[in-house]
Formats: structure tokens, sequence, C-alpha cells
């Protein structure tokens, strides 16, 4: 029996939403503390994550993070710091 990280826990949680979840929803369900470092760090490992704002009737603003598709500008941008020696 495999134990999974809350790494993956949050990236098959991000797959199953198409809409997103909440920071208050990704700490409350996979007990991650710092929501932000986390999918900082699943997307310095080359996940897609992007986080969209939406408002609400009443003016309250929410951030909803999500798996996508990265754009092709940031492939490009991706290949030229690599073939520029930038990263590894």
């Amino acid at each position: 029996m495999t134990t999974m990280t809350k790494q993956e826990a949050l990236l098959e949680g991000l797959r199953a939403h198409n809409r997103g979840l909440t920071a208050a929803q990704i700490a409350a369900r996979y007990d991650i503390r710092n929501v932000t470092a986390t999918v900082s760090d699943l997307r310095m490992a080359g996940f897609a994550i992007y986080a969209n704002q939406h408002t609400d009737t009443k003016g309250r603003t929410k951030t909803f993070y999500r798996l996508g598709t990265p754009s092709r500008a940031v492939v490009a941008a991706g290949y030229k710091a690599l073939a520029a020696g930038l990263v590894d």
C-alpha cells in the first residue's frame, strides 16, 4: 500500500475539480498549512496551476486554484531558458 504525499493528493484534487479549489478548501481537505508555498513547489515541478479570481455579487473576491494547460508562450519561454542554459 502506497501513501500519497500532500502534494500528490492536492494534484488529484485539482484534477477532479475543474472549477478549482480555494486556499481554504485546500488547507482543510489536504491538511496543507502553507497553500501558496505548496502551489509554488508544484509549479516549479512543472505543473501549470493557475490562480483565477472570482468576485461574487456582494463584492467578495476569492481566488480559485486550478490545474490547466500551459500556453504556447509559457512553453516557448521554458525552451528558450533551457537553450540559453538558464535552467537544468
